[in-house]
């Protein structure tokens, strides 16, 4: 399996030249138009993992692959995507436009965690269907984008990160709201964002001599420091799931993805997902998509 597509890919593939600010103490922000992008004569959007976040305002049709979902966009959309989680665009032809803005992590150091924001996080929404206002509230704010980037003010990179919380919190407001209370549920939160990150961190896997060291719901309860059963009141609380359904589901999510885009045959995707047989990897996998391994590849 390829390596993640860094910030430095993305500009020597797709523009040709690199930015003198790519690598600086304030991180990486960039904002373009989709149009060059889009259309017959664009380059193929590989599959790929991205080490750098993406926000793209898309109009016309298109579908996107994302992770082991596939989202249909029927006339316009707002799209999240972050390091971990690949993805990529069929029928880019279609696409009529729109804009994207693409920055690195080091951008937000100090001003706020990304992965706090469902937006973000693994089990959140990153696909959010537009209405024609909506589509031209955001297109504005991409065009502040520009101008703040083209302008001499010494604080604009400030003014950048308000814009991309601007976009961030427009589109969460478009989810439902769950009518809890949040302060009862701030201990839970910040429990369960320090156990989606330790989730997180031993994916994505890219080598096959790589191995899932943390896999049951009392290996993350020991980390955190806390009681396997309050971790799982906490999860209940903010994800209404167990400890043991998020890891399982995570990873099966990131055993799709290991079979349908990468060459390691069953056995060594079993090894690197912590299993120690085989079959104990394709009784799990059955149990969740009624497939075999090998069935679920050559689908």
């Amino acid at each position: 399996m390829n390596n993640a597509e860094s910030i430095e890919d993305f500009y020597e593939c797709k523009l040709q030249w690199l930015p003198d600010n790519l690598r600086n103490e304030i991180g990486h922000f960039n904002v373009f138009g989709l149009e060059p992008f889009v259309g017959e004569k664009a380059k193929p959007v590989p599959y790929s993992r991205r080490d750098y976040f993406k926000i793209s305002l898309i109009k016309g049709n298109s579908i996107i692959h994302y992770a082991d979902k596939t989202v249909e966009i029927k006339k316009q959309a707002l799209l999240f995507a972050n390091p971990q989680v690949p993805y990529n665009w069929e029928g880019v032809d279609r696409i009529q436009g729109g804009y994207f803005c693409v920055f690195t992590e080091a951008f937000f150091h100090r001003f706020g965690r990304l992965n706090e924001y469902t937006v973000f996080q693994p089990e959140g929404t990153p696909v959010f269907e537009l209405t024609d206002a909506q589509t031209a509230d955001i297109g504005r704010i991409f065009e502040r984008m520009f101008e703040e980037l083209r302008s001499d003010y010494v604080h604009k990179y400030d003014v950048l990160r308000n814009l991309v919380f601007e976009i961030l919190h427009s589109a969460m407001k478009m989810q439902p709201v769950t009518g809890m209370d949040q302060r009862e549920i701030n201990a839970s939160r910040r429990i369960s964002l320090l156990f989606l990150e330790l989730l997180e961190r031993q994916f994505p896997i890219e080598d096959a001599r790589q191995r899932l060291v943390s896999r049951s719901a009392s290996d993350f309860a020991d980390q955190l420091s806390v009681h396997v059963n309050h971790l799982n009141r906490a999860l209940k609380e903010t994800m209404h799931k167990t400890t043991t359904q998020i890891i399982s589901e995570r990873i099966l999510q990131e055993s799709k993805i290991l079979l349908k885009h990468s060459p390691w045959n069953v056995s060594e995707i079993a090894y690197a997902l912590g299993f120690t047989e085989v079959t104990h990897f394709n009784n799990f996998f059955k149990k969740h998509t009624r497939l075999s391994p090998t069935k679920f590849r050559n689908v």
